[in-house]
């Protein structure tokens, strides 16, 4: 008498072959492994420290006295003395040690005192934003108020109110810590067009037939194929976050948490568009789709700030940022068990509807 298989032995049949099938094909196996060895190497050519001092290259004849009080009430800031102005230009031209350059015309200190207004120069890099050279005047003009003894003409505000969000000054992350929250989800985004490419094969070589012919049913084919992306998705990005040192003590257990979550999302639009694609072409374009616009997120932590609305809305988000407050800043449970929750939400509506839509696609086989 035979006996009958069980549906859990069906199912680990299904991913088995599914594994082989990936294991054979080459272009993804070199993808996969070209995208670890290329994030790593990546992660390990970016910078690891911050330096938040602002270097400010100076050229003044009689001013030591109140650069010596200026420079020492301001955290952050270094002045580099220069003998010229010409000097000072070409300083900042190269761009070595200074990017930014003030030069004061001598007896600067007498003509302001004076009432006279002397002209001081301001040189800055073309590489330096306009907030750093507008704030490099608005220092002049503050000198030059101190030194004729009147008051600014306006009320400065309080310090809470000028920070908003969180404020990082002193607590920066080096670009190697905020590059790796989006090498995680590059990788995960990889892994999606090998399993995409896989439903898409299957159905056009109509191998999901011949696999319903046996005592397999659709929702094993379904369980199957969940498995086996939410493994080789998140298996991967998991693997990164290994190789590259990531996870500690505290933070283990959430990014495995989001990874995971991450690996859901990717297996439901794998569902979606390997269900879509007729050869791999078309594939390829509907997760370009999909993918493309998930991109952004991951961008944005590369800027810190408050990000648009329009970016936190989408699904990609919420991982992203906890991915990030959690290896760049050391965030607790606490800190993301919002993005978390707003990341389940997303991770389960999108595969739900990847699962309908690819069992619609198997039973009109």
């Amino acid at each position: 008498m035979t006996r009958r298989a069980s549906r859990p032995a069906i199912i680990a049949s299904i991913v088995g072959k599914d594994f082989r099938e990936f294991s054979r094909d080459g272009l993804y196996i070199f993808l996969s492994i070209l995208g670890l060895v290329f994030f790593a190497a990546t992660y390990y050519l970016v910078p690891d420290s911050v330096d938040e001092t602002l270097a400010i290259g100076v050229h003044q004849s009689d001013m030591d006295e109140v650069f010596d009080q200026f420079e020492s009430g301001s955290d952050g800031l270094e002045l580099v003395q220069y003998a010229s102005a010409e000097e000072l230009a070409a300083a900042v031209t190269d761009g070595d040690e200074v990017m930014v350059g003030i030069a004061f015309p001598d007896r600067f200190v007498d003509s302001a005192a004076a009432g006279e207004q002397p002209t001081v120069t301001v040189y800055t890099d073309a590489a330096v934003p306009p907030e750093i050279s507008g704030a490099v005047t608005s220092m002049v003009r503050e000198i030059a108020y101190a030194l004729t003894g009147d008051g600014l003409p306006v009320t400065e505000p309080a310090e809470e109110s000028i920070v908003l969000g969180t404020d990082r000054a002193g607590d920066q992350a080096s670009l190697r810590d905020l590059m790796l929250p989006m090498l995680v989800f590059f990788v995960l985004m990889i892994e999606t067009f090998a399993l995409s490419s896989l439903i898409a094969s299957e159905i056009l070589n109509r191998t999901v037939t011949a696999v319903l012919v046996t005592p397999a049913r659709v929702s094993d084919f379904l369980t199957a194929k969940t498995i086996y992306g939410t493994i080789l998705t998140g298996g991967q990005g998991v693997l990164l976050l290994a190789v590259l040192q990531a996870f500690t003590l505290a933070n283990v257990g959430i990014l495995l948490a989001t990874v995971l979550l991450g690996a859901v999302l990717f297996t439901g639009i794998g569902m979606i568009t390997g269900a879509a694609g007729k050869d791999f072409f078309s594939t390829l374009f509907y997760n370009m789709l999909f993918v493309l616009p998930l991109m952004i997120p991951a961008f944005s932590v590369l800027f810190p700030g408050t990000a648009a609305a329009w970016v936190q809305a989408m699904p990609s988000y919420p991982i992203i940022d906890t991915l990030n407050e959690a290896i760049s800043y050391g965030a607790g449970w606490s800190d993301v068990a919002g993005s978390l929750v707003v990341a389940l939400a997303w991770a389960v509506a999108v595969y739900v509807v990847g699962l309908l839509v690819l069992r619609r696609k198997v039973r009109t086989l």
